[in-house]
């Protein structure tokens, strides 16, 4: 289940850099590599390096892709990330890896800096009944593994909030249905709706 990050309010008084992509969704408990080559995303590093390290990655709402060097808007639902390793470039550039932390919600605030700032609101999930979890963790981890190319070591007692999430990134789903299934906060609601995204569209193997 997600929880709140240590040290950070439940709602409201928190205000954190947001990074906005298309197409992206930070999920938590993945790591992923981030490249920072633009101004005002190098100068939220270096405030970050300084603070937290704590930043929102957000999603550009679908058919704005082409504002991103202004202010697309974002879906509310967000996830909320820290720094986990970066490496500073003789040119100002950052790669980083990037550790997803929570689902939030997220309300647009001023700036007074070059990126843009939201107040987070991190969410709590309500948890699959107990007596549900075995047989519905079995069903997904055989409808990931059916979508896997390669070995995949799952672990037996992964939870099912990271196997749903890992089934949905699994699929190449339109981003409505992706922010849909993300925004859930019900883990047997989303794995439910994960699967039958999974049971209506047949795996095409890669070609050899």
């Amino acid at each position: 289940m997600e929880s709140v990050p240590d040290g950070w309010p439940r709602a409201g008084s928190v205000a954190a850099p947001i990074f906005p992509l298309p197409g992206f969704f930070l999920y938590p408990g993945t790591v992923v590599p981030l490249h920072i080559f633009e101004p005002r995303y190098r100068q939220m590093i270096e405030d970050l390096l300084d603070g937290p390290g704590r930043l929102v990655m957000g999603t550009v709402v679908d058919g704005h892709e082409n504002e991103l060097a202004g202010a697309p808007p974002v879906y509310p639902i967000a996830g909320l990330g820290e720094i986990g390793r970066h490496e500073r470039l003789p040119d100002g550039r950052f790669n980083l890896l990037l550790v997803g932390l929570a689902r939030v919600r997220v309300h647009e605030r001023e700036s007074d800096r070059l990126y843009r700032k939201v107040e987070i609101e991190t969410l709590e999930e309500i948890p699959v009944a107990p007596e549900r979890e075995r047989a519905l963790r079995a069903v997904l981890q055989k409808a990931i593994l059916a979508r896997c190319d390669e070995f995949l070591n799952l672990p037996s007692l992964m939870s099912i909030t990271n196997l749903a999430d890992l089934l949905i990134q699994r699929m190449e789903l339109p981003i409505a249905t992706v922010q849909r299934l993300y925004a859930e906060l019900d883990v047997e609601k989303r794995a439910g709706a994960a699967l039958r995204e999974h049971e209506e569209r047949p795996r095409v193997p890669r070609p050899e």
